[in-house]
């Protein structure tokens, strides 16, 4: 009889009584995802350039194409910016063409829509001031 209440309990949805705890009855367990919210905003850059930063300092950009759960990401038309050879902190205007590729997710440190460059504000009236201060 104990054996039968095992399973009936087991079959009303209450886990932990026919030894199953750790069998994803629980909290963690993988039922839940359709209803998560994800903290990335992705969608809104799909098909739109982005910069992408990896661990390690390499950058790409490209277009957005597609991603998961997991940040992996898909660019198309994408190229790598190549570091200076002596100095590794310090990236040059080289670039090397990489086409469609796929970006690991445990590799990415920060996608940034955009970057395009822009005039410093400052720089031009940074000039002006300094000649009218002498």
């Amino acid at each position: 009889m104990n054996d039968s209440r095992g399973r009936s309990s087991s079959s009303s949805g209450r886990g932990g009584r026919s030894g199953r705890s750790g069998r994803g009855g629980g909290r963690g367990g993988g039922g839940g995802r359709g209803g998560k919210e994800t903290t990335l905003e992705l969608q809104q850059w799909m098909d739109s350039k982005v910069h992408v930063k990896c661990i390690g300092g390499r950058e790409l950009q490209g277009t957005l194409r597609g991603y998961d759960d997991l940040v992996n990401l898909v660019l198309d038309d994408s190229v790598e910016f190549l570091r200076d050879p002596t100095d590794y902190e310090t990236i040059t205007n080289e670039t090397r063409t990489l086409g469609l590729i796929v970006v690991r997710g445990t590799q990415v440190s920060l996608v940034c829509p955009g970057m395009e460059e822009i005039s410093n504000p400052f720089e031009q009236a940074g000039n002006d001031d300094t000649e009218g201060d002498s």
